[in-house]
């Protein structure tokens, strides 16, 4: 069935899209105002876009026309933000965090996280988090009267020690990591424990597949 934008309802191309694209990883973000004041909120429009130069990517939309939350607004004055990841066993915290409460409140104390400090960037991270990734931004791109694209270079990454296998070669015990992922509607998430290996195929592994079923 065709769903055409150009005839489609904004709130319904946000629905058909998010129930059609997913898992989304999760972006826990943390900023920090000039005045100091700590934000923490999720953002489910996000993913890595650059290995090298290491580059996220934060889809925010805004409550009202011109605002792109707290966050947007932070890192627009600042520059800086970090991405925390989301276990399993954070996704109540995490929620709470997505509450729309008004700028002076800390969402972290709410959900009764804590903070660690960041090594390049001035916001903290979420301490509880598995991964953090600390960014400064590269670019915002407005998409709409309340979206932005953000567009971040990650100047260095946390991972909880646990989760590391081998730090020379980092490797990481991504099971371990337990991460959780969005889904469809109002509150589906995922987790990330059904998983198969599917080794890449080189040309000539291709090409003798395909000798072999000729003959």
């Amino acid at each position: 069935m065709l769903f055409d934008f150009a005839a489609t309802a904004s709130k319904d191309m946000y629905k058909l899209l998010v129930a059609t694209i997913g898992p989304r990883p999760i972006a826990w973000v943390t900023t920090q105002d000039t005045d100091g004041t700590l934000n923490a909120a999720p953002f489910s429009f996000f993913n890595a876009v650059s290995g090298d130069p290491p580059v996220v990517a934060i889809g925010i939309g805004g409550r009202a026309p011109g605002d792109v939350k707290d966050t947007g607004g932070n890192i627009r004055r600042t520059g800086q933000f970090v991405v925390n990841l989301v276990s399993y066993d954070l996704a109540e915290p995490m929620n709470v965090t997505a509450i729309e409460f008004p700028k002076a409140v800390n969402e972290l104390e709410e959900a009764g996280l804590t903070t660690a400090p960041s090594v390049h960037v001035r916001p903290p991270r979420i301490a509880e988090a598995p991964v953090s990734m600390e960014c400064e931004r590269l670019v915002i791109v407005d998409v709409g009267i309340d979206r932005a694209v953000i567009l971040g270079k990650v100047l260095a990454i946390h991972v909880r020690d646990d989760c590391v296998l081998d730090r020379e070669r980092c490797y990481v015990d991504t099971p371990k990591l337990d991460l959780i992922g969005r889904m469809h509607g109002a509150g589906w998430y995922t987790r990330v424990t059904d998983r198969f290996e599917m080794p890449r195929i080189s040309v000539e592994e291709w090409a003798a597949r395909k000798a072999q079923a000729a003959e």
